[in-house]
């Protein structure tokens, strides 16, 4: 069984553009990604982050990978868009330690297939119970800052998982 984590394109791009990326390499080692995020991530934009997304996958740490059952991909692909279906592919595929995913029909697809998921909310407050990030509250602002959706509940509970109420 693989212990490698798959990941969609957004929580991706949320963590690169906060300057956050690299909590990934230090939590879990290697990602590895499907060929359609690694098109969605926009390598050679002028992007918030692109130069990190792009830094990760040049030192291999952040790795593409084709996913080969095509009748999975297909039907996934009639319910999600190409990222997260091809995401939910692989992970079912190299039976992932989990999926890194926000988007919220994917995460419920992706658990009705027997896919263990992760959002950006679940690395902070691992990132910070290894001691690998000091406050979560504040990566959560950045993040909200650059765009990137949170429901206000959620990052209440967030706050409230990391003792920082």
């Amino acid at each position: 069984m693989s212990q490698e984590v798959v990941a969609d394109t957004g929580p991706l791009i949320a963590l690169a553009h906060v300057g956050k990326l690299d909590l990934l390499r230090r939590l879990y080692g290697r990602v590895t990604v499907p060929k359609s995020v690694v098109s969605e991530l926009a390598i050679g934009s002028s992007r918030p982050g692109v130069g990190a997304l792009e830094a990760a996958l040049c030192a291999g740490w952040l790795s593409c990978q084709e996913v080969s059952d095509s009748g999975l991909l297909k039907e996934l692909r009639r319910l999600l868009g190409p990222g997260e279906a091809e995401a939910i592919a692989l992970a079912l595929e190299e039976r992932a330690r989990f999926l890194l995913i926000d988007d919220a029909r994917g995460r419920r697809l992706a658990r009705d297939r027997g896919v263990s998921v992760v959002g950006v909310a679940g690395v902070l407050l691992a990132a910070k119970a290894r001691d690998e990030l000091s406050t979560v509250g504040s990566t959560l602002q950045d993040l909200s800052n650059a765009g990137y959706r949170l429901s206000p509940r959620l990052i209440a509970d967030v706050l409230a998982a990391a003792g920082e109420e």
